[in-house]
């Protein structure tokens, strides 16, 4: 009988956390399940072994790769090169089927950390803890949901192995939100424990993403949600100070963040994919090097007069991104050996620590990595009120906000947005998602959502632009065929289209 992937490694991250037993106990790994998880402090290990599970999902090369072949992030030229199933994500070539294993693995890791999820969710007996362990099965489930579409429903009461109909799986998503709304602290002590804050706006944020065609899709619930949210939390004054390594990270605009520090194993290793191969190439302990994995396309990287996003006077753009790539000694790097010049060009600074600087290699990067801040929630409620037609509504809460910051408190004249239309506010706050949240990994979900994945990646990102091959059925990547082959309840002919 084919077993399927996510039950491997079920009770994993509690077996490497129990404490020996004595020689007049069975060993824990013999006990039954009831029995290991009647002990609370069983749940409260295991759930402490998902917090880094959960965050190892976005740790090292795995944490890019549902950013690449968008219309904000491509693959430098060597790393198409070298590796043409990696590079499909880009390309959309064949390559992207269901063998692919840089998506098989990102699928893999999630599925026994949404299983041990369920597994503590159904027997805590403290609700805190059962809301931690239903956050965490949340958050996967609803990036799952919305990369592959239909997926199994792992839920002890009600085990659904099969692929299940998009909107049985948002309404697991509600219920386990809503449970940790309830039941979350609001300002947790420990960092990487989600606060109630975290679950109300992801509680929007699904009622603002879930597909129209679920039902589920609905923005005034969604900013009743937005509205809760928004007066918890403040932003900064300087948009740059989100990313400066140097200083409290975990500030008022942060509702949750996974927690990496410059040490091994907790460091996150981002600035090793997204910086330049040029630079690492010259110095290894320049905190900017890297190897080209993840960069700005043109789109992302120009201002609006070069067809690009950024308008005058942005503070955004040098926050984000890095177009000098002189050496703090004054030293310039000169493109290597593979002749790639994109080695010099625009690459995301997000990412970079400088902590490192002279110190340690750019793979010890270990700033944190936001899930959800402050900007996005408002962007969100932005949208909402705007295709409620409370479009003059949402222009005030951008210019008075998000944009104000943006533009150091004084917004250029003729980019206040003011009398723009409902349609014309729809495309401007799509481009302010990614000035404002650029590589923070909301872009592929956005243009799913919106139905712009085929019509902007098509155009903007360069690779899917030369090849050609992108289509509708893009929207939804193909189900693993390890998962085919391993789970009875999952075969060929449920596959998504065209793969």
């Amino acid at each position: 009988m084919k077993k399927p992937l996510y039950k491997s490694a079920i009770c994993l991250a509690l077996l490497l956390s129990l404490n020996a037993c004595s020689l007049d106990e069975l060993p824990k790994t013999m006990l039954t399940e009831e029995q290991v998880y009647d002990d609370e402090e069983n749940i409260k290990l295991l759930i402490s072994g998902l917090y880094t599970q959960w965050r190892n999902t976005k740790q090292d090369r795995g944490g890019f790769m549902f950013t690449l072949g968008t219309d904000e992030a491509k693959q430098g030229g060597q790393q198409i090169v070298e590796n043409n199933v990696q590079g499909s994500l880009d390309t959309y070539s064949n390559a992207l089927n269901a063998s692919n294993t840089s998506l098989a693995e990102q699928w893999s890791k999630r599925w026994p950390v949404i299983t041990a999820a369920a597994k503590a969710a159904y027997y805590a007996k403290t609700p805190g803890l059962q809301a931690q362990a239903r956050f965490i099965r949340a958050t996967l489930n609803f990036e799952l949901v919305m990369l592959w579409g239909p997926i199994p429903i792992i839920d002890q009461s009600n085990m659904r192995e099969a692929r299940q109909p998009e909107k049985d799986v948002f309404e697991l998503v509600i219920q386990d939100l809503e449970y940790a709304a309830e039941h979350l602290e609001d300002s947790p002590t420990d960092k990487k424990v989600p606060s109630r804050g975290a679950a109300l706006a992801l509680l929007g944020k699904v009622y603002l993403y879930a597909p129209a065609a679920t039902g589920i899709r609905n923005y005034e619930k969604a900013i009743t949600y937005f509205d809760q949210v928004i007066p918890k939390y403040k932003l900064l004054d300087n948009y740059a100070d989100l990313f400066n390594t140097t200083l409290n990270q975990n500030s008022t605009e942060s509702i949750y963040a996974f927690q990496f520090i410059n040490l091994s194993p907790d460091n996150n290793m981002a600035q090793h994919h997204a910086g330049s191969r040029a630079v690492a190439d010259l110095d290894g302990n320049t905190y900017f090097g890297g190897y080209d994995l993840i960069m700005p396309t043109d789109y992302y990287a120009n201002d609006i007069d070069k067809g690009g996003v950024w308008e005058p006077g942005d503070s955004r753009k040098l926050a984000s991104i890095r177009y000098d790539f002189t050496l703090p000694d004054g030293r310039k790097p000169k493109v290597t050996w593979t002749g790639q010049q994109d080695e010099l060009g625009p690459h995301t600074k997000k990412f970079e620590d400088i902590r490192t600087q002279g110190k340690q290699n750019f793979w010890y990067s270990g700033g944190l990595i936001y899930y959800l801040r402050l900007s996005d929630i408002i962007l969100s409620k932005a949208e909402c009120l705007n295709e409620l037609n409370r479009t003059a509504e949402a222009i005030t809460l951008l210019n008075t906000t998000v944009r104000k910051r943006a533009f150091n408190n004084q917004i250029p004249t003729g980019y206040t947005w003011v009398g723009s239309s409902q349609s014309q506010l729809r495309e401007r706050i799509m481009d302010e998602r990614i000035r404002e949240l650029g590589f923070e990994g909301w872009r592929r979900m956005d243009l799913i959502r919106t139905g712009n994945l085929l019509k902007y990646v098509s155009q903007r990102n360069p690779w899917a632009k030369a090849s050609g091959n992108i289509k509708e059925f893009h929207n939804r990547y193909p189900i693993p065929e390890s998962e085919i082959k391993q789970n009875d309840a999952i075969n060929e002919s449920d596959q998504n289209p065209g793969y």
